[in-house]
């Protein structure tokens, strides 16, 4: 029934919204009240100044070895300085071949000194607006079949997807990672989490969301023993990669998660019949992922690379949803909720928020209110608004004229090998740079 006018924002009102949520499955929380997110959040060993965040969006500005930019912290410093309790550092490459792209970051040995100045710049641009310092999180990650770590994809897959390998016109003979290289990874994990906590960071995230590498593993229930077929095969290595990382953080710092609860059709995991939800194995993980350690949890579903309404829900930039974005923010909020409430010694991270644009903080408040997550974060939202925390707490609420608008530029500056950003309200930066890969006005 939702016609291709509807995929915009056509909502004038919070009613409004919550009309429209009205015919969703799963509805949204009661609205809540602003202050609600200025409250300090008390995790197991950490704390956070307030109960907002940074999602980890991918800038694809690194060096050719790494490092991060001049680009690199300039968006981190906005993010500082705009208030939130939490910043959530883009996907870092554990070794090369697993880049997402040419300029993904990489912590190595080398580079190290260059991420300990990220740290402190990021600190220091907090305190220059006279703020706490925000607590600052790194993601790990292996690229998986999406790796492109020179001008041209290398997809490393995990398994025979009929699905993603259609997608991504691979023949059935392309390799499969081998047992003995994802017998490597742990250690590499590990490397990488013990160079986070020398930069100065205050924790890592072992990031199985997205159908990046491991979080394919997951659904992987064709894939032979040892890392294939049931539950405790296809979630092994991640939980030794998650071992090594809590090994290498010993009580230093936060160990963090962000996990796909559900793949839809471009995955086995979460997914019942009719690509209905099906959480009994997702939220089992959930609980083993406490027990090992794990004690904050970035909740997502899909991928952006084949059903991107899914974990990001749309409303325009060329990508025409099957569904209405009310119904994927709807998903992703109650899978949260289903987290939260299954460890809740956990502290569970909220997404899905950027579509609901200025009235994003009563619906984020309330779900905190009703026990569905104890932080609300934004990604692309954030990329357009890097002040909303503050903003927030100032009482007034987020404000339309500043908010993501959802029109996709900036994925399709990444897809066009620039660095993402947002030419509609950071025009200065990243309005040159769409022009530069993509043309036009």
């Amino acid at each position: 029934e939702w016609t291709r006018m509807q995929y915009g924002f056509p909502y004038h009102t919070l009613d409004e919204v919550y009309q429209a949520a009205e015919k969703t499955p799963w509805g949204l929380p009661r609205p809540g009240r602003l202050e609600t997110l200025g409250r300090r959040v008390k995790g197991d060993g950490f704390e956070l100044k307030n109960a907002m965040a940074i999602q980890p969006m991918e800038g694809c500005d690194a060096d050719e070895g790494g490092a991060p930019t001049d680009w690199t912290t300039r968006r981190y410093r906005r993010f500082a300085k705009g208030g939130a309790g939490l910043v959530w550092i883009e996907a870092v490459s554990v070794l090369p071949e697993g880049r997402a792209n040419p300029h993904q970051l990489m912590i190595t040995e080398e580079n190290l000194p260059a991420f300990k100045k990220l740290a402190d710049d990021i600190r220091e641009a907090a305190r220059e607006e006279g703020m706490e310092a925000p607590r600052v999180i790194v993601q790990l990650t292996h690229s998986g079949r999406w790796s492109r770590p020179v001008d041209e994809k290398r997809p490393i897959r995990a398994w025979r997807s009929e699905v993603l390998d259609r997608h991504q016109g691979l023949p059935e003979d392309w390799p499969i990672i081998s047992d003995e290289e994802l017998e490597r990874l742990p250690a590499l994990f590990g490397r990488a989490a013990e160079l986070c906590m020398r930069a100065g960071f205050d924790g890592v995230d072992v990031k199985a969301c997205h159908l990046y590498l491991i979080s394919e593993l997951l659904g992987a229930k064709e894939r032979p023993a040892p890392y294939g077929g049931d539950y405790e095969n296809r979630t092994r290595i991640y939980l030794e990669m998650v071992d090594a990382c809590r090994q290498a953080l010993v009580g230093r710092g936060i160990l963090a998660a962000r996990l796909n609860l559900y793949d839809g059709e471009a995955g086995n995991w979460g997914v019942g019949e009719n690509l209905s939800l099906a959480m009994q194995e997702p939220l089992r993980l959930v609980r083993d992922l406490y027990a090992h350690g794990v004690r904050l949890l970035n909740v997502t579903m899909g991928t952006p690379y084949y059903n991107p309404h899914v974990n990001r829900p749309y409303a325009t930039g060329g990508y025409e949803p099957p569904e209405n974005p009310i119904v994927g923010v709807s998903r992703l909020l109650h899978g949260c909720a289903l987290a939260q409430k299954e460890a809740p010694g956990m502290v569970c991270l909220a997404t899905g928020f950027s579509y609901l644009r200025q009235f994003a903080p009563e619906i984020a408040a309330g779900l905190i209110e009703q026990g569905g997550a104890q932080v609300i974060a934004f990604g692309r939202g954030g990329f357009a608004y890097p002040d909303f925390a503050r903003d927030i707490l100032s009482g007034e609420g987020m404000q339309a004229k500043k908010c993501c608008v959802t029109c996709g530029l900036c994925t399709k500056i990444m897809r066009a090998g620039g660095r993402p950003g947002c030419p509609v309200r950071d025009g200065e930066r990243y309005l040159p740079e769409y022009r530069r890969v993509l043309g036009g006005k």
